[in-house]
């Protein structure tokens, strides 16, 4: 398939780049401060055992020079630990199964091939923030055997799966996962100093953190304290809960717009019910929250379907909005080639990479979101503000900050659809979009 006529009208030559300059942003004391080269930036998911025919961390750096071009900012591994074999699934076993928090799995190369890849994506001018699983580990993790205190424990004494809706008909199990019990502080101070190693040996610049709302959040604000002692860190929370903002995350998912988004490739909602949920925005959230827009993760992939089965023809204006609305917007690594399958979660399974069609279309995505001020995240970019362009099966909003000013219009229906702005009449294709720049 080709790509459709794009209608991104915003890199004109009148507006200056901006290269994420925190000198064009709000008051940091309008709430908590976020390091500068996150504010106008995207973040970008390496699934490592799926990336390259190789599955590894060498085989993905050869990758990085095409991602700067593209203009991917920050890059987010998958866990790079080594995977449990007690319990494991499948034949390679899940990256949420970590038997080491200090080492690589072989499977993907060495401490030093990780150390390289930091090094080389740094060089480029991208950041890199690393999974990290806080809330449990492989049942062969030493610490099973070693500290078997710092589990949660059965009713036998026994370390036992991860278990969600425990004696209820819904009754969950994470087989191949133990959880840890935050209530012993030695496991505080050795998950802590397991941090902090990636961040001195390696050079990490921050973490995604998995079910954060299963661990403690007085750990993670304790986590992050002692990690930007050791760098100003960019740390990313698998949660929506507000309180995480207080002091440790800069980032929480964006599930309700992920969910609006499959109900629109459903079907099931459209222009009426985003500008609905633009009414509630930022949704009881501070002004400094940034949130995570996406229309695909590993999860989303693996478990509910590809882009196109998610979204069919409304993907594109989707991951336009992925880019505009407030906050920062996830390119799930395959995705600028229509990633068209979904990879398997256990077993080597690599993308199948083509054309890499939609790679331009990224690339205008990611040149406007730097390019412009008011699009940045948090308290540093422009308000929303929802407008009428009289059809009311079309979504239309302005973001503004001091001078600069975007107007999007976006068509999630598969019907073209006139619209007034600026005292003019157009139409928007099927599945269509515009972007205005002052």
């Amino acid at each position: 398939m080709s790509l459709p006529r794009r209608q991104l009208l915003s890199l004109l030559a009148s507006t200056p780049a901006l290269a994420m300059n925190p000198s064009h942003a709000a008051d940091a004391s309008t709430g908590m401060p976020h390091v500068p080269w996150s504010r106008q930036a995207a973040i970008y998911q390496v699934n490592v055992r799926q990336y390259t025919a190789q599955g590894t961390l060498e085989a993905a750096m050869a990758e990085l020079p095409r991602l700067r071009a593209m203009g991917v900012d920050i890059l987010w591994l998958m866990p790079l630990q080594p995977i449990g074999a007690d319990r494991r699934k499948g034949t390679l076993g899940s990256y949420y199964s970590i038997r080491d928090y200090t080492a690589v799995n072989p499977e993907f190369g060495t401490l030093a091939d990780a150390r390289a890849y930091v090094q080389a994506a740094h060089a480029q001018g991208m950041k890199v923030i690393l999974d990290w699983v806080a809330n449990h580990t492989a049942f062969d993790h030493p610490w099973a055997r070693e500290h078997k205190d710092w589990y949660k424990l059965d009713a036998h004494g026994e370390i036992f799966p991860v278990t969600f809706n425990a004696g209820s008909p819904n009754e969950e199990h994470w087989s191949d996962v133990a959880a840890l019990n935050y209530d012993r502080p030695a496991l505080r101070d050795a998950m802590i100093a397991a941090m902090r190693f990636w961040v001195r040996e390696i050079d990490l610049d921050g973490f995604r953190c998995d079910v954060a709302s299963l661990v403690p959040t007085p750990f993670w604000e304790r986590a992050r304290r002692e990690l930007d002692a050791v760098k100003p860190m960019f740390m990313l929370a698998e949660s929506d809960a507000i309180e995480l903002h207080r002091a440790a995350f800069d980032m929480t998912y964006s599930w309700d717009l992920a969910e609006l988004f499959r109900r629109i490739g459903g079907g099931r909602a459209g222009a009426a019910e985003l500008r609905d949920w633009a009414a509630q925005e930022p949704h009881g959230y501070p002004s400094s929250a940034y949130r995570m827009r996406f229309t695909s993760n590993h999860d989303f992939n693996s478990w509910h379907g590809t882009d196109a089965e998610l979204y069919g023809a409304a993907y594109l204006p989707l991951a336009v909005l992925t880019f505009t609305l407030p906050g920062m917007p996830l390119i799930y690594g395959g995705q600028e080639a229509r990633l068209t399958k979904r990879l398997e979660f256990f077993e080597k399974d690599p993308i199948a990479w083509k054309t890499r069609e939609l790679q331009p279309f990224y690339a205008e995505l990611l040149a406007l979101k730097h390019r412009h001020p008011a699009l940045a995240a948090g308290q540093y970019g422009g308000a929303l503000s929802v407008l009428d362009v009289g059809n009311d099966r079309l979504f239309a909003f302005e973001r503004a900050l001091a001078a600069d000013k975007l107007t999007v219009i976006v068509n999630v229906t598969a019907a073209p659809q006139k619209y007034r702005l600026g005292g003019a009449d157009d139409t928007l294709p099927p599945a269509g979009w515009r972007i205005v720049a002052a």
